[in-house]
């Protein structure tokens, strides 16, 4: 793949406190940059129990049980069409791959403050250990710090980054982004299997696509309901493949102007479509706002895979499911453009998605 390599910046991000050093001062209250007031916090337990839950899709059934493809895949249309959010069960996904990345990331955020700043961003870049999409010294911060790294392909990876990893990490992250790249392309050709798109095009666009991680640590909070860990968002990625790290829940979804929390599954992913997903699908498989939320007794841990068409093409509509009664509804636009100004804003609902609409 001809790329830029090294080079390759895709936006930056203002310094800010690290959370997890501002959660251990043991504050009485929280300073008033993570305080926001514009957010819904408030999700009563007496609701809890009356909300719905997002639909479970079993792997299995889509692969190997020819009596039950059909059925399976029509759930997963509907889940992608109504929900744009699935657990996925019998994934086929190693465990011995996912429990190593688990114990390895919690590790990470174990080390010294001073440890974990030699993965610290460099100036202009959004990669390494801090924060994103913090563009204004004005701006409400949420209450959770990152490592967001590019996994693949491997000659855009940052050579201060996940070359200078302990070891047993850097084996952990090349073994579990190869299962997650291999997991995300079976999903995205069973969706255009049930969109009736022609599944080259899905893999043209996704086969040699850009891959990243994100490490999410929301440490405890004396007042939870006052911040966000991380705030009201689509993911603007193709698929997002979530893990649930450690067994602290915070994920949460919103639907019909309801935010609905979202339980694990013993070994299950969380699978959501993302905005680029959204505009290849034509609209049909629409991307959904999500937010993380804290607690005041113990940090949560989750890791975000993300999977990216090719950097070198661009994103828009699928013409193998665009007719005259379902012309296009999105403009095209190079994927290192789209992925350029989306790390230039703030993040904020679903309003970059919204910006490329016809």
């Amino acid at each position: 793949m001809e790329m830029e390599s090294k080079s390759t910046k895709f936006g930056s991000s203002l310094k800010v406190p690290i959370v997890q050093e501002l959660a251990k001062e043991k504050l009485s209250s929280v300073p008033a940059r993570y305080v926001r007031h514009d957010h819904d916090h408030h999700l009563g337990l007496s609701d809890v129990s009356s909300l719905p839950e997002i639909p479970v899709i079993n792997m299995e059934k889509l692969l190997h049980d020819s009596d039950l493809i059909e059925s399976e895949l029509q759930l997963l249309h509907s889940a992608c069409q109504e929900w744009g959010f699935f657990q996925l069960i019998n994934h086929g996904v190693d465990s011995t791959v996912v429990e190593k990345m688990k114990s390895e990331i919690q590790e990470f955020f174990n080390l010294s403050i001073e440890e974990k700043k030699r993965f610290s961003q460099a100036e202009g870049d959004v990669e390494g250990y801090g924060q994103a999409f913090v563009v204004s010294e004005e701006q409400k911060l949420d209450w959770g710090d990152m490592f967001f790294i590019a996994t693949s392909p491997t000659c855009i990876r940052k050579p201060h980054l996940i070359p200078k990893l302990p070891p047993t990490f850097r084996d952990a992250i090349d073994a579990y982004s190869s299962e997650m790249k291999t997991l995300a392309t079976k999903i995205l050709e069973l969706m255009a299997k049930a969109l009736n798109m022609k599944v080259e095009e899905m893999k043209a666009l996704f086969e040699e696509g850009f891959q990243s991680m994100r490490m999410n640590y929301y440490p405890p909070c004396p007042n939870p309901e006052l911040v966000t860990g991380l705030c009201p968002h689509s993911d603007a990625v193709g698929l997002t493949i979530l893990l649930q790290v450690n067994e602290m829940e915070g994920l949460q979804i919103r639907k019909d102007g309801v935010w609905i929390p979202v339980s694990p599954l013993p070994n299950a992913f969380v699978i959501n479509i993302g905005d680029v997903l959204e505009v290849v699908t034509n609209g049909a498989y629409r991307s959904i706002e999500h937010r993380a939320i804290v607690n005041s007794k113990k940090e949560r841990l989750s890791i975000a895979t993300f999977l990216n068409p090719n950097l070198d093409g661009d994103i828009g509509p699928a013409p193998s499911i665009m007719t005259l009664e379902n012309p296009a509804k999105f403009k095209r636009i190079a994927m290192v453009d789209y992925l350029k100004g989306l790390f230039s804003q703030e993040l904020k609902g679903k309003s970059y998605v919204d910006a490329m609409r016809i």
